[in-house]
């Protein structure tokens, strides 16, 4: 019984292996018959496109290790900056309320221009892309404006949010 059973089991494999070699090998031989060049068993290698090394941009400050790195230390930051912010009064220190709002638009812009640039790519939508990337440093200035205005000629940003808070 038992050695049925691994007859059973083998027969097939030994069946669709051979099979699937002898379609392979007529496939090749039609493709070999067919093409002017001959077939190389590695496959070939094409010269000036995706074979060729990658070309690296020269290094930038605004870019690369540098802007990944700011983008961390503001992120880190904003954690310290946001709990000394509500500890002291915004009416009292204005610079915290000030350095709490510019950095919160400009974590955000970050976060917003890495998205446009991932999903968004300039290769993809030639057109879209720049529409979108200009669209959001515009609306950045406009919020920068508009927590400047908020900041000096109002109540502030953490009185508005202890307010609501408290509400």
């Amino acid at each position: 019984m038992a050695s049925f059973m691994v007859l059973r089991s083998t027969l097939p494999r030994t069946f669709a292996s051979a099979t699937a070699r002898n379609s392979l090998r007529s496939a090749l031989q039609v493709r070999a018959a067919s093409s002017t060049t001959q077939y190389i068993p590695g496959g070939p290698i094409l010269k000036g496109t995706v074979n060729d090394p990658t070309e690296f941009p020269p290094p930038s400050r605004t870019h690369g290790s540098y802007h990944w790195a700011f983008e961390r230390i503001l992120a880190a930051s904003l954690v310290p900056m946001t709990a000394a912010a509500f500890v002291t009064s915004g009416s009292s220190y204005p610079v915290f309320d000030g350095l709490l709002g510019l950095s919160l638009v400009m974590h955000s812009h970050i976060g917003f221009d890495s998205m446009i640039v991932d999903y968004v790519h300039k290769r993809k939508f030639p057109i879209l892309s720049p529409i979108l990337t200009w669209t959001l440093r515009s609306a950045t200035v406009g919020v920068l404006v508009g927590v400047y205005q908020f900041n000096t000629n109002d109540i502030g940003l953490t009185e508005l949010i202890a307010k609501v808070w408290a509400a």
